[in-house]
C-alpha cells in the first residue's frame, strides 16, 4: 500500500474510533433532560446534596383522614438534586450512602427549614410600583392608579427595568413559580419572558386582551390582540420552563368579538392557559350582568367561550354562586384565593369551604399590587384572618400545603413542581424560623412544627427567606 493509501486508512480509523466514543457518551448520558438550559447547566454542579430539617406536601392535610400521609417532615433529611431535577429525598441516615465521592454537603442549619418554592397563582408585573395605591374599590381603583400605571408599558426599556425588580421580588420572598398578568402591550410580556428565562424560572404569563371599556392608550381590538397573542405563544410557550396564558383581563373590557378571539386561541392552542378576573366586587358583577344580559351570570360568561377547563385560573371568586361553584368543579377550572387584594380593596370574603366542598382547586394569589406583598406568609396570614370572620380556622399544614403543591395542582403543574419527590424540578426554598428578635422569642415557646409554621406565616416575612433555588441553581440568597 502507498504512503497516500495508509493516510487515508488512518483518517478512516479515526472517524471511526471518534464516532464509538460519541455514540458511548450519549448513550451514558441521563435519561431525563435536565430542564436548565446548556448555559446555566454549565453555572451548575451537575449534583446538588443538601442535609438538614425539611418539609414537603403530598396531599392536602385537610382532606387526609392521617396527617403522615400528607405531611412529610424530616428532622434530618437529605435532598439530592442531579441536573436541576429532584433525584432522592428523604431521611439523611436512608440516603447519606448515595451521595458520590467527593460531592460536598450542604448543612441546613437547625433553626432552618427547606421546603418546595412557593407558587403564586395570580399576580400583576406592571402594578409592582403602584402597590399600596390608596383609598379607591375595584373599578375606581382601575381607572385612577392602575391604567395610568399600564400606559407606560409600551416602553421596552421601562418594562425591562420593572420586570426585574419584579422576579427580584419574586424570589426574595421564595416564590419560584406565578401566574403573571402583563399588560395589553406584546413589549411588555416579551421582556419578562426574557428575564425569566434568563433565571431559568417556570413562569406562565400573557398579554392582556382589552379592547373596550378603557383608556384609548390600553385598547387593543380582537384582530390584534389574537395576532400578538398567537405571535407571542409560539415564541415563548415551552420555551424551556416557560408556559403562555391567554389574558383577557375580565369580562367587562373585552367584547364578544375580542372573546371569541380568545376562544379561538384556545382552540388552536388547547395546552395553553387562560388566566382571567371572576366575581371580585359587588359593582364589577352587576357591570357584567349589563354588559351580558343574555348570559345566566360572570362566569357564564367564560364558560359560553369556553375558557373554562383545565389550565382555566380565575383570580378572586369572591361572590360566585353555588352554581358557579358547580360550573367550576365540573369544567376542573381554578380559583386564584388573593386574600391580602380582596380586603385591601374591601371586595368581600372568599367562600374558601363552599369551594373545597364543591370541588374547585384553590390557590393562594398574592395580586400584587391590589396584595399588598409578595410574600406568601402575609398571604397566608391575611387568608387565616378571612377564614376566622367565616368561624373557621386555617391550619398552618393546609396554608402552606396551598402554597406549594395546592397551587402546584391549580396550575396543572403537580406533575413537575410542588414538592420534593423523584423527578421534579427542583425548585426549593430555605427559611430562617426567626430571623428577628420578635421571631427568635416567639420561635423559643413553639414547641411543634406546626406551631413554628404558624408564627412563620402570622409574623413572618421576605427576611425569613435565606435563599431561594430555581431548577436546582441558587438564584438568591448569600
Amino acid at each position: 500500500m502507498n504512503k497516500s493509501g495508509i493516510s487515508v486508512l488512518l483518517w478512516a480509523s479515526l472517524a471511526l474510533l471518534m464516532s464509538l466514543l460519541l455514540i458511548t457518551a450519549v448513550q451514558a448520558a441521563p435519561a431525563e433532560a435536565s430542564p436548565m438550559s446548556a448555559r446555566l447547566a454549565a453555572q451548575s454542579p451537575a449534583i446538588k446534596v443538601l442535609r438538614g430539617p425539611m418539609l414537603h406536601f403530598l396531599a392536602d392535610p385537610s382532606q387526609t383522614p392521617r396527617l403522615e400521609d400528607a405531611v412529610q417532615y424530616f428532622e434530618d433529611g437529605m435532598l439530592i438534586v442531579r441536573n436541576g431535577v429532584v433525584e432522592k429525598f428523604g431521611p439523611a441516615s436512608t440516603l447519606k450512602a448515595s451521595v458520590p465521592a467527593g460531592v460536598a454537603i450542604e448543612k441546613v442549619a437547625k433553626d432552618q427549614l427547606l421546603l418546595p418554592g412557593f407558587v403564586d397563582t395570580h399576580i400583576h408585573y406592571p402594578q409592582t410600583e403602584m402597590i399600596g395605591a390608596y383609598g379607591e374599590q375595584l373599578l375606581d381603583w382601575l381607572k385612577k392608579y392602575t391604567f395610568p400605571t399600564e400606559g407606560q408599558f409600551k416602553d421596552r426599556t421601562h418594562a425591562r427595568k420593572i420586570a426585574g425588580i419584579f422576579l427580584k421580588e419574586l424570589l426574595k420572598n421564595g416564590t419560584t413559580t406565578a401566574l403573571v398578568f402583563g399588560t395589553v402591550h406584546k413589549e411588555s410580556v416579551d421582556v419578562l419572558f426574557e428575564k425569566a428565562s434568563d433565571l431559568d424560572m417556570r413562569l406562565i404569563a400573557g398579554k392582556v386582551m382589552m379592547d373596550r371599556n378603557a383608556p384609548d392608550y390600553l385598547l387593543d381590538t380582537p384582530t390584534s390582540s389574537y395576532e400578538d397573542s398567537k405571535a407571542l405563544i409560539k415564541k415563548w410557550h415551552h420555551r424551556g420552563r416557560l408556559l403562555y396564558a391567554i389574558t383577557p383581563r375580565f369580562a367587562p373590557t373585552s367584547s364578544p368579538g375580542q372573546l371569541e378571539m380568545a376562544q379561538k386561541l384556545k382552540q388552536e392552542f388547547p395546552d395553553v392557559y387562560v388566566h382571567t378576573h371572576l366575581s371580585e366586587n359587588l359593582g364589577e358583577v352587576e357591570w357584567v350582568k349589563s354588559l351580558f344580559p343574555e348570559r345566566s351570570g360572570y362566569l357564564d360568561v367564560y364558560d359560553h367561550y369556553q375558557l373554562t377547563g383545565r389550565r382555566a385560573v380565575f383570580a378572586h371568586g369572591v361572590h360566585l354562586t353555588d352554581a358557579e361553584f358547580s360550573t367550576l368543579a365540573k369544567t376542573d377550572s381554578a380559583i386564584a384565593f388573593c386574600p391580602t387584594s380582596n380586603l385591601f380593596l374591601g371586595s368581600g370574603l372568599f367562600k374558601f369551604d363552599k369551594a373545597k366542598s364543591s370541588g374547585v382547586k384553590v390557590g393562594l394569589g398574592t395580586d400584587v399590587g391590589a396584595g399588598t406583598s409578595f410574600s406568601h406568609f402575609e398571604t397566608m396570614g391575611e387568608a387565616y384572618k378571612i377564614m376566622q370572620l367565616q368561624g373557621r380556622k386555617l391550619s398552618a399544614y393546609e396554608s402552606f400545603y396551598l402554597a406549594t403543591l395546592g397551587g402546584a395542582k391549580s396550575l396543572d403543574l403537580q406533575d413537575k413542581i410542588g414538592n420534593l419527590q423523584s423527578g421534579k424540578e427542583a425548585d426549593f426554598v430555605i427559611l430562617n424560623l426567626a430571623a428577628s428578635d420578635l421571631g427568635r422569642l416567639r420561635l423559643s415557646t413553639s414547641k411543634t412544627l406546626e406551631e413554628k409554621l404558624f408564627v412563620l406565616m402570622t409574623i413572618g416575612d421576605d427576611r425569613n427567606v435565606a435563599s431561594t433555588y430555581v431548577a436546582g441553581r441558587k438564584v438568591y440568597g448569600p
